[in-house]
């Protein structure tokens, strides 16, 4: 059986856009499988938002965003990627937030350079540490991978905001060299940005698709065209099921029809688990066994 890093290893070698939806929890990640995605991304912004209630401005601690992975990776198989954020720390932080995500069972990790706390990509108030201290990020999640961390590196950058397209290419480029198997740039804000950076840069790229944000939001095609590996939709889920709850919720509060909005119970327990529970418990059943 391959693991996690070793599949996303072959997805990402197939050379085409693997379309990722964003989890925040182990219910949403399975949701994803079951709708036959071949990966998905523990998105920092919606588990902020559904662990703790609070906006993701870097308020999470390491231990919470590791056993929300940890909870994940226990519920599908398909491959993870983790948001690391900034680490947690320094570069000795970085190593052990990458070694750990790698023990929780993650495909990859995220690390980025925001300075810390760190704040969502598409919100106000970004800012972006310096080179060497970015670069040291990189190595030492590098190192961490080369000490026996069975995942990949995935290098963000959010230079753009602050110091133009020119600079976040040349970090990205950087971290490629440092060892980072997937490079992210955040928040280009037009489709030449997207090209550019696609051009100009080794190896896998992903793109975050954040509807309302800054990056335009292309066909499947055309980001596959552009020479983007990975395009991830952090808040796709989370926001249509906000939606879904607050309209339940008012049809609830005015006592007005609210089945049409509902799941079959059928179909909500199949999809939690609950024959495959019941299936496989009846195998330790000693009443039905004499």
């Amino acid at each position: 059986m391959p693991t996690p890093a070793e599949q996303l290893r072959s997805l990402l070698a197939q050379n085409r856009l693997l379309v990722m939806p964003c989890c925040y929890d182990a219910l949403s990640a399975k949701l994803i499988e079951q709708a036959d995605f071949p990966l998905t991304f523990m998105s920092g912004f919606a588990t902020s938002a559904s662990r703790i209630g609070q906006p993701d401005l870097g308020l999470m601690s390491y231990t919470e965003v590791l056993d929300q992975a940890r909870n994940i990776t226990e519920a599908i198989t398909i491959p993870l990627i983790a948001d690391g954020d900034t680490g947690y720390g320094n570069a000795m932080n970085v190593r052990r937030t990458v070694a750990g995500m790698a023990k929780a069972g993650a495909a990859a990790v995220m690390i980025e350079d925001q300075v810390a706390p760190k704040r969502c990509g598409h919100t106000p108030g970004k800012a972006v540490v310096g080179r060497q201290e970015a670069f040291d990020r990189i190595r030492a999640a590098s190192d961490a991978k080369a000490e026996g961390a069975d995942i990949l590196i995935l290098a963000r950058t959010d230079a753009r905001h602050e110091h133009g397209l020119a600079e976040a290419i040349e970090r990205a480029a950087k971290f490629k060299e440092l060892g980072a198997d997937i490079l992210f740039v955040e928040a280009p804000k037009t489709v030449d940005e997207m090209a550019t950076i696609c051009r100009e840069l080794p190896g896998p790229k992903m793109a975050n698709i954040v509807e309302g944000g800054e990056t335009p939001d292309l066909s499947h095609k055309d980001l596959q065209d552009l020479g983007y590996s990975i395009a991830a939709y952090p808040l796709t889920l989370m926001a249509s099921a906000m939606k879904a709850m607050v309209s339940t919720l008012n049809a609830l509060k005015t006592d007005s029809d609210r089945t049409g909005q509902l799941m079959d119970f059928k179909e909500l327990r199949e999809r939690i688990g609950f024959p495959d529970y019941y299936e496989q418990s009846a195998r330790y059943d000693s009443s039905r066994r004499d």
